[in-house]
């Protein structure tokens, strides 16, 4: 009797160490195994985001990143990886096309990242919002694997920023009326090719150069130029020089009639 006893006690208290083992088993599975779910911090951004999405028409995100001797890179880096998920963000959750580039001396010289549709499948809103945190993790990351060998394609000797922009209209154009252009410049500002500021001038005088420039046509786009003044390479801008870089391209954005212009030292994230 005793013996019988010994045994079920032992047998109860195996049971409870197995089902003690297997519930931190799947708790360890749970937050440690793949992208972690989205929170509902996550969810409650999302869904602040989604307010912002313009209404009965699909978002053309385009981030160009200038890749030239002052702006090179041998990685992506912090900033503008930040850049790129805050835009896979709003797209996924608004619906549309991304296309990451890096560039520098001609239009010619353009390599793509990532090219493709970002959506977001579920049956309910909630749903499809607590898929986006992967999207962004999925798409940032082939973008940021693409990048070491992109950048050998193309010459860092000039960089062609307005080039960039007529890619953007085309871009535009190929996509059609129902997308909305949201461009994205991130580059230093410092155009090598045809007019442009390479020494501090008035604001006016800044204005005038951007009017000698033929500009595409960005109408109904937001345009953000960021990064100007900023450089990884060479003689850091002056601020003198970095406020008449920045007259510049705000002038610039203005003749491209796009429906906004940010021209910016550092993007601001978390839009």
């Amino acid at each position: 009797m005793e013996g019988n006893t010994l045994v079920a006690r032992l047998t109860v208290r195996l049971r409870h160490f197995a089902a003690g083992v297997l519930l931190a088993c799947l708790t360890m599975a749970l937050t440690s195994c793949g992208p972690a779910p989205t929170g509902t911090g996550d969810l409650a951004r999302a869904k602040e985001i989604k307010k912002t999405c313009p209404a009965d028409i699909k978002i053309a995100a385009l981030i160009n990143m200038d890749v030239s001797g002052s702006g090179r890179l041998p990685d992506v880096g912090t900033e503008r990886l930040g850049v790129i998920e805050d835009t896979i963000r709003h797209t996924a959750i608004c619906g549309g096309h991304l296309a990451v580039t890096v560039f520098s001396a001609t239009s010619a010289a353009t390599v793509a990242l990532y090219d493709g549709e970002l959506s977001l499948p579920g049956a309910t809103e909630n749903a499809r919002l607590r898929r986006v945190e992967k999207v962004v993790h999925d798409v940032s990351e082939q973008a940021s694997a693409n990048y070491p060998a992109a950048i050998k394609k193309i010459s860092p000797a000039h960089s062609d920023i307005l080039g960039q922009l007529r890619l953007a209209s085309e871009y535009q154009q190929q996509l059609g009326s129902s997308y909305q252009l949201n461009l994205i410049l991130l580059t230093d500002g410092l155009q090598t090719i045809g007019p442009r500021i390479t020494t501090p001038i008035a604001v006016a005088d800044s204005r005038e150069v951007a009017k000698r420039v033929i500009v595409p046509p960005l109408k109904g786009a937001s345009v953000t130029v960021a990064g100007v003044g900023k450089v990884v390479a060479g003689g850091v801008p002056s601020s003198a020089l970095t406020n008449s870089l920045v007259a510049y391209w705000q002038e610039v954005c203005r003749r491209s009639a796009a429906d906004r212009c940010t021209v910016v030292t550092d993007y601001t994230t978390g839009r």
